[in-house]
């Protein structure tokens, strides 16, 4: 089967654009990754997710991918501004920790929450502490440029100096030059700047800042949005394919990563930016300042006002995957509860197809049915298709719920297995696999010991050929109470989810 072209919706263009890697057969990646201060939350969770299944889709297809995704450990002031205290910082100072080690404790915390959630490690996972040689090399560098200067110890990015020889400022995030650089100024921390829309590469630490490194400049801390430039660029290269975060770092971050990088090597960085909407909280944009922000933890838990219960990372993931990158995507205990079932579904058909497979002998292929096979190879090449059109996971979902259509109906009939050509057979199996496991990432969720579950079906069965009825039920209410349940059929009895 020949695979459809990918297209991506490239916010720089604002248009959906044929996708050609810079090296044919080889994809770089970069994803924005935490700011290490507290505990992974959805925000967190759907830039993990949609960035882990377009890598996994791209490996499908025989591509070699990078895929970085990094750690924000320094730099990261309140409110994205050039001023106030470092995030990390104030973290240690109220806990009486060093700031690493808040760093440290969040990074281990963020990275078994999303791996929880079944996605893949990056190939390079860079933290911003440990790249500051790097990061005062290009401040050096744009300095040499004569696009930023030094004030009292810090260096800032001197945004009139970069519109006057390149004029794209704002280009990214549709932003007005003009209204940025006539904006009031803020009273703190202003009067260093030459220009309020100035952007921090390097900030003197005052003497209260815990975290600190020696430069040319002043014992400080490099700004927010110079480590991102440098490392990309480390590894990836000065111009690489792809780059992605939530639409929240549109402006100013990759505004100024994209002048940053052009002012050192006087192009574009990269050819495709990918940004991922919000997610609202009935309907209400989720922030820590409106107070109604929920971490992964306690999503596994069920341990905050608004859940009504705990949600496993599976379901978490099934939900994300139900919108469109590009969309927002609300959260509700209703649609958490509707994922957990359709995520139910799907797994249950792997079960489905093992079985199938396993009956195939007993009806071999004699007469295909043409409109039935055309039928399935339809759905399959319907969820590539919808990958391909801006990695639209909701309607790429809805393909496989036609392939899983498909399934539960040989399994109802199996004698229809006659009917199916090995070639299209397999092929059914060999994509309803593909999509759910390798693309996808979905898994069972662990309900019980898979040994317990075992022995039990084993005995269920037994009760059931002895016609011993109480012992039947009795084990059919255990199962349940797992969130499982008993399927009899022709070819025996098995255990599914509950959907």
């Amino acid at each position: 089967m020949t695979l459809p072209a990918i297209h991506i919706y490239n916010t720089l263009t604002r248009k959906k654009e044929l996708f050609a890697a810079i090296t044919p057969g080889f994809v770089g990646i970069y994803l924005c990754g935490p700011t290490v201060y507290g505990d992974a939350h959805l925000g967190h969770a759907r830039s993990a997710i949609v960035f882990d299944v377009l890598v996994r889709y791209l490996r499908s297809r025989g591509q070699k991918v990078r895929y970085v995704r990094n750690i924000t450990d320094v730099g990261h002031l309140e409110r994205d501004a050039d001023s106030g205290n470092d995030k990390i910082g104030e973290k240690a100072r109220l806990e009486h920790l060093e700031p690493m080690e808040v760093a440290q404790r969040y990074t281990n915390t963020y990275r078994v929450d999303i791996a929880a959630l079944g996605c893949l490690p990056p190939s390079i996972e860079p933290a911003a502490s440990g790249h500051i040689v790097e990061q005062i090399q290009m401040v050096q560098q744009i300095l040499a440029e004569g696009l930023a200067y030094e004030s009292q110890g810090s260096v800032y990015f001197d945004v009139r100096a970069y519109q006057n020889r390149y004029g794209d400022y704002g280009r990214l995030s549709g932003r007005v030059i003009e209204d940025l650089l006539a904006s009031t100024r803020d009273l703190s921390g202003q009067d260093e700047k030459r220009n309020p829309a100035d952007f921090a590469l390097w900030k003197k630490a005052e003497p209260n800042h815990i975290m600190r490194w020696p430069s040319p400049w002043s014992n400080g801390f490099p700004g927010w949005h110079i480590e991102c430039s440098a490392m990309s660029s480390k590894y990836l290269g000065n111009r690489f394919d792809i780059h992605g975060g939530g639409m929240d770092l549109l402006f100013p971050h990759h505004e100024a990563e994209i002048a940053q990088s052009q002012a050192c090597h006087h192009h574009q960085p990269v050819n495709y930016w990918m940004h991922v909407n919000m997610i609202q909280i009935n309907g209400q944009k989720m922030g820590k300042s409106l107070g109604n922000t929920i971490n992964l933890r306690q999503f596994f838990t069920g341990q905050h006002p608004a859940l009504d219960q705990a949600y496993s990372p599976m379901t978490i993931r099934f939900f994300m995957l139900q919108a469109q990158y590009r969309s927002t995507l609300d959260f509700s205990n209703e649609a958490l509860q509707a994922s957990r079932k359709g995520l139910r579904r799907i797994i249950n058909g792997l079960g489905a197809l093992e079985r199938l497979q396993q009956a195939r002998a007993l009806y071999p292929a004699v007469l295909p049915d043409t409109a039935l096979e055309a039928q399935i190879s339809g759905d399959s090449n319907d969820v590539h298709k919808a990958l391909c059109d801006d990695f639209n996971t909701a309607t790429a979902l809805a393909s496989v719920f036609g392939l899983l259509k498909h399934i539960h109906t040989l399994g109802a009939k199996p004698e229809l297995l006659g009917q199916l050509s090995d070639t299209v057979f397999e092929a059914l199996g060999t994509a309803y696999t593909l999509f759910v496991v390798d693309v996808f990432g979905l898994q069972p969720d662990t309900v019980d010991s898979a040994i317990l579950q075992d022995a039990l079906l084993d005995e269920y069965r037994q009760a059931k050929t002895a016609q011993n009825w109480p012992l039947v039920n009795t084990l059919r209410q255990r199962f349940k109470a797992a969130g499982l349940q008993v399927q009899d059929s022709k070819q025996g009895s098995f255990l599914a989810y509950e959907e």
